[in-house]
């Protein structure tokens, strides 16, 4: 099962790039270069405005992958040959978009007239937003708090409930006045402060040991993280309804970490 799902579903492969196009030069030339970007097959051209403000407010609320920016003296840029032709603005967080904007970054021009001066020079030039250094634990280390959470959320949940119908527990919990409500909560609300404690842990030593920078409202990420454990506990919280034994309840939720 796990093969099936990851050789479907796990893919770095981007089918189609999503592109904001900053054009200050708007001729033939520069509608050429994005027209010819689009036939490639690899990118599609989602919004367009000469303001790069307005660009850069897209690529921060995800609704693009990269800006093109095409300048004011294109057709000066492409007769003298000094410099890039334009300008491909990437999100730093996404390796694969970065990836796909330097394999285009000598990509040849649509001639004109014959003949296009300098096709073989750089075309673009590629510029980095949010991580302009390349640091891979700018990346990785966010990454592993939703890695760590999916691992000890689900797995502790899972074992911690089965134990206790093994030895019996739950059965004398039933007979409390407790109801079944109270009960899970009980067994739940413990898990969800250790990944709270987890997930600010990670944080301060990714500052501390990494210098990963925080940036934008704690509140809103420590919220998410919230809905994130509150996801991963129901999964454990499966898991432990179907299994009988804990080995059971641990290969359920051995199953669950790696998609």
């Amino acid at each position: 099962i796990q093969l099936l799902l990851l050789g479907n579903a796990a893919t770095f492969e981007l089918k189609t790039t999503r592109m904001y196009v900053v054009d200050r030069d708007h001729s033939e030339t520069s509608r050429g270069l994005v027209d010819r970007l689009q036939a490639s097959g690899r990118f599609l051209v989602v919004g367009a405005s000469p303001s790069t403000d307005v660009g850069g407010e897209w690529l921060l609320e995800r609704k693009t992958d990269m800006i093109l920016g095409i300048p004011a003296d294109f057709e000066r840029r492409r007769l003298i040959g000094d410099r890039p032709l334009a300008q491909l603005l990437v999100d730093g967080s996404e390796p694969t978009i970065e990836n796909i904007a330097r394999a285009f970054v000598a990509m040849p021009l649509p001639k004109r007239d014959g003949v296009y001066a300098g096709s073989a020079r750089q075309v673009f030039e590629v510029r980095t937003e949010y991580n302009p250094e390349k640091r891979t634990a700018v990346q990785v280390v966010p990454a592993l708090i939703g890695v760590i959470l999916t691992m000890t959320m689900t797995m502790f949940t899972a074992v911690a409930i089965v134990r206790e119908r093994e030895r019996g527990n739950l059965e004398l919990l039933i007979t409390t006045p407790a109801s079944s409500l109270e009960l899970m909560l009980g067994k739940l609300v413990p898990y969800v402060f250790i990944g709270l404690i987890q997930t600010t842990l990670v944080l301060l030593l990714g500052v501390l040991l990494f210098h990963v920078p925080i940036n934008g409202n704690l509140f809103a990420f420590y919220f998410a993280a919230l809905l994130f454990i509150a996801a991963t506990l129901t999964l454990g919280l499966i898991a432990s309804t179907l299994a009988e034994t804990q080995m059971q309840a641990f290969q359920m939720s051995v199953f669950v970490l790696l998609p």
